[in-house]
């Protein structure tokens, strides 16, 4: 199995990201969108928290602090977007009361999708991705935090600025995000909005804060990082911020894999059309013993680790 040629590693290398077109054939996409149909379709509300995603940048940080979301590391469990519930509590109930069909009111479906779900494990842990990982650099890769995105129609929440290895570090960093497009992805929809080149030192591409649990194990938090900011081999540099002229919005077609550097700096907006946005992604971090992944890390890894990609 070949992975990635080599104007693409320079691609990758000099931009933080590259797309690769028909990375999922149509019979793969058909296969996954049916399987997160079955899963939106299927899970239970009877016992659910209703736990509502966000990345912490805001207020409602606290959200992402219950067990339900610090233990889904090797389970397949649902959390909904904040728009999806009322303003006010039923007053029966106390809680929020969701005011979507439970099938477009989640955010995201996670984190082991590509161990407990067949469909998205033979497109995760598979030689083609062992591949890719080999032309990157890797030494002994594992995968982790496995998701469905879906960016619900009119509801699909904004997810703010930020690099993926602030919530996965490893010392030094090492993560990589593999990004499915199982719909099309363009503006509108909530698709991706990259940073080229902000991967860099020079670019200001350090990993300068982390998310992590806290101290109590009760909730998360964004924390100073006084540890390696960037991967090994990239040069410390004075850091220059990111501009506007740098951002690069995606228009991303359905089966498309877009690889996306730890340290690269990028977003995506709300989705105000009609139509969802489903993607499907993982993380790759470098499992060999020169990097260490940390212990405050929001996942942490299941009894077995983390899953090898290679075998």
């Amino acid at each position: 199995m070949s992975g990635l040629t080599e104007s693409q590693v320079a691609s990758f290398r000099e931009n933080g990201y590259l797309v690769i077109p028909d990375y999922l054939t149509q019979a793969e996409i058909e296969a996954l969108l049916a399987e997160t149909n079955t899963l939106l379709n299927d899970f239970s509300l009877d016992s659910h928290p209703l736990t509502q995603f966000t990345t912490g940048d805001d207020d409602q940080a606290d959200h992402v602090g219950d067990d339900y979301f610090l233990n889904s590391g090797d389970k397949i469990r649902f959390f909904f977007e904040p728009d999806a519930f009322t303003s006010e509590p039923d007053p029966l109930t106390g809680r929020a009361a969701l005011i979507k069909p439970k099938h477009l009111a989640v955010n995201k479906i996670g984190h082991s999708l590509h161990t407990l779900s067949p469909p998205f494990k033979s497109v995760s842990l598979n030689k083609q991705n062992a591949a890719v990982a080999r032309s990157l650099g890797f030494k002994d890769p594992r995968v982790l935090q496995s998701m469905v995105i879906c960016k619900q129609p009119s509801i699909g929440g904004a997810v703010p600025t930020h690099r993926d290895s602030e919530f996965l570090y490893t010392n030094p960093p090492s993560a990589v995000g593999w990004w499915y497009a199982l719909q099309d992805a363009g503006p509108g929809n909530g698709t991706l909005g990259m940073w080229k080149g902000s991967h860099k030192g020079r670019k200001g591409g350090h990993i300068a804060r982390r998310f992590v649990r806290k101290a109590d194990n009760k909730g998360t938090e964004f924390i100073e990082n006084d540890s390696a900011s960037l991967p090994k081999g990239m040069e410390e540099e004075k850091a220059s911020e990111p501009t506007d002229k740098d951002l690069e919005i995606l228009n991303v077609k359905a089966g498309s894999l877009v690889l996306i550097h730890g340290n690269v700096l990028h977003k995506s907006e709300k989705n105000t059309s009609p139509r969802s946005r489903y993607a499907y992604t993982f993380h790759v971090i470098e499992g060999a013993d020169e990097w260490e992944y940390d212990k405050r890390n929001w996942l942490q890894p299941p009894e077995a680790g983390f899953s090898r990609l290679y075998q």
